[in-house]
């Protein structure tokens, strides 16, 4: 027989609870307005870390925290698209190069422009003054020796929250 228990009451904020729904409200608020592209977020990601440099699908997976299957069904949608396109790298002819196109060029441009504006209108739902403290501390959290910076190895895997297609 089970006995009903009244949890301990928690002394801190939920932060993973946080986070997470709001990375999924933002995420699911960001591939809405990529609609209006006619791509995903995920493409646009990986178009605009190519754009800035000629880059590998294997750096650009890494970049935009992709494994390589999903790299490759992503490379293949923006080839389909004429938004990108493959060549042997010269360095190592094996290796894939992604070189975006004039078409892909101009869909970062309108990408961009489309991810600043979901940004700003998350962040004008906060009083100006919260907004700078919000990125400020956000940005301090996950930078380079913030608590937030790197995962933590353990025995189990914590994989990354898998995202709708599309």
């Amino acid at each position: 027989m089970t006995t009903s228990r009244t949890p301990p009451v928690r002394q801190i904020r939920d932060l993973s609870g946080l986070l997470d729904h709001a990375s999924h409200v933002l995420a699911t608020r960001m591939a809405a307005a990529f609609t209006e592209l006619g791509v995903t977020p995920r493409a646009y990601c990986v178009l605009f870390h190519a754009l800035a440099a000629e880059r590998t699908q294997i750096q650009l997976a890494e970049l935009a925290g992709l494994d390589k299957t999903t790299m490759v069904v992503t490379v293949d949608e923006l080839e389909r698209a004429g938004l990108a396109e493959r060549r042997p790298a010269e360095a190592d002819r094996r290796a894939r190069i992604v070189r975006v196109t004039e078409a892909g060029g101009r869909a970062v441009e309108r990408g961009t422009a489309i991810a600043d504006r979901v940004h700003r209108e998350v962040l004008d739902t906060l009083p100006p003054d919260e907004r700078t403290v919000f990125v400020r501390a956000l940005t301090r959290l996950v930078g380079g020796g913030g608590a937030l910076a790197d995962p933590v190895g353990g025995e189990r895997t914590v994989r990354r929250a898998r995202r709708p297609r599309g």
